[in-house]
């Protein structure tokens, strides 16, 4: 998940995907040609992009291509940008995926422009403030010390503790029992994970985590309490409340992102991590550095999903050339996060690079009016994460070779699993 900054990039006003990030998205493999470097690096491919071609057309998964905007300055301009809608309901226009998709729906907040999307952040604002998401803090930092001693020296990373601790922060946010974890783990795993799902599949099961949404918003309104749906559901601006439908969206997107793109973010920072041993020894000496390593493990591997597809409403010129009214185009956060002109020797990993005056902000979060609603929760997630293991399991490693590590193939990109042991004498 993960305080959100005003579109200006100030100071947080409030975080599945997911989160969670409200606003999920795809991952950084998203066409034959953008195709991940080794160890979960970025893809070269980035990099002559920046150089030669910085808004070329890149293939979608569906096979339409659309305009990629790689570098950083572009990618800003673009998510900041009036003329940048969310509207990609027109028929003709390119698809991300074939068939049903997160696009189609009007009732999502990631496909709202203003007015519609000003009144529904106003009005859910409140319910992501730091205020609101750091009383949270204790509780999470205790589940991921709870898992982790219920583990022995030798564990699977992936699914017994990365999966696991989101899971465990949604269901208890969201006052739902953890048995409905596995309908998590198959809904996710559907819409994020895979690319084996057809597209009847996906659409029967968009329905069914839709229907589950509203089943849960029901109970919440006939059995009022005091959990995150509780709080959506008073939520108002004024007079005004969310209407049935975005509170179903909204449920759904922080099961979505709170889960599964947290869960990626968790699994990809570790194995970054234990990639540099001098400065996963650095946390170990002082975990009071894991707040900024943290942002570091954003920049270098989030967002586990980019930002949507965009589509210019009247000619605007970016950074780095004109765009025409009607032109689709993808806004590549991943690539923006790597740009050697934001971010010098943007493939080094350093724990360090935020510690006093960081060059730039990173975009993991997204920026402008789209960014991540639950960033305060993400990072809060995240964080209590690192701390746990560096803590509790200081003499983590993997147990094989790095380059022997499988990679999921679907829309967000995370280690399938990570063996590790924490045996000081292994």
């Amino acid at each position: 998940m993960t305080a959100e900054l005003d579109p200006n990039g100030t100071e947080p006003t409030i975080g599945p995907t997911i989160g969670p990030t409200l606003e999920p998205g795809i991952g950084p493999g998203i066409g034959p040609e953008i195709v991940p470097g080794p160890l979960g690096t970025p893809p070269p491919e980035f990099a002559r992009r920046r150089e030669c071609g910085p808004l070329e057309p890149a293939t979608m998964p569906s096979g339409d291509r659309v305009s990629m905007a790689v570098r950083y300055e572009d990618v800003r301009a673009l998510l900041a940008s009036p003329a940048s809608s969310r509207n990609l309901r027109i028929p003709g226009l390119p698809r991300f995926v074939s068939g049903v998709g997160i696009d189609d729906d009007p009732d999502a907040l990631i496909n709202q422009d203003p007015p519609e999307h000003t009144r529904y952040r106003r009005i859910m604002q409140g319910t992501f403030t730091p205020r609101q998401i750091e009383p949270w803090r204790p509780r999470i930092a205790a589940t991921a010390r709870e898992l982790l001693d219920g583990l022995g020296d030798r564990f699977e990373l992936v699914q017994e503790y990365a999966l696991r601790l989101p899971a465990h922060v949604i269901c208890e946010m969201l006052g739902v029992p953890m048995d409905h974890y596995e309908r998590f783990v198959q809904w996710t795993d559907m819409f994020l994970t895979t690319s084996t799902a057809t597209e009847q599949a996906r659409y029967e099961g968009y329905g069914d985590f839709m229907a589950y949404a509203a089943e849960l918003v029901a109970q919440h309104r006939l059995s009022p309490g005091e959990d995150l749906i509780d709080l959506l559901i008073q939520a108002r601006d004024a007079d005004d409340r969310l209407s049935e439908g975005e509170l179903v969206n909204t449920v759904f997107s922080l099961i979505t992102a709170g889960y599964e793109t947290t869960a990626s973010m968790i699994a990809r920072g570790v194995f970054r991590l234990l990639l540099h041993p001098g400065q996963w020894d650095e946390l170990v000496a002082d975990p009071s550095l894991t707040a900024t390593a943290v942002e570091e493990v954003l920049r270098f591997d989030g967002p586990p999903a980019s930002a949507f597809m965009r589509r210019i409403t009247e000619d605007i010129d970016l950074p780095s050339g004109p765009l025409s009214a009607g032109t689709v185009v993808m806004p590549n956060l991943n690539a923006a996060n790597h740009d050697p002109q934001a971010f010098p020797e943007p493939g080094r990993f350093d724990i360090h690079r935020f510690t006093h005056h960081p060059p730039n902000p990173h975009v993991a979060f997204g920026y402008g009016a789209h960014r991540c609603l639950a960033a305060s929760l993400a990072r809060v997630e995240l964080t209590e994460a690192v701390r746990a293991l560096v803590t509790r399991r200081p003499a983590l490693r993997l147990t094989g070779a790095p380059e022997s590590v499988t990679w999921t193939d679907g829309l967000v990109l995370r280690p399938v699993a990570l063996h590790v042991t924490s045996a000081a004498d292994a």
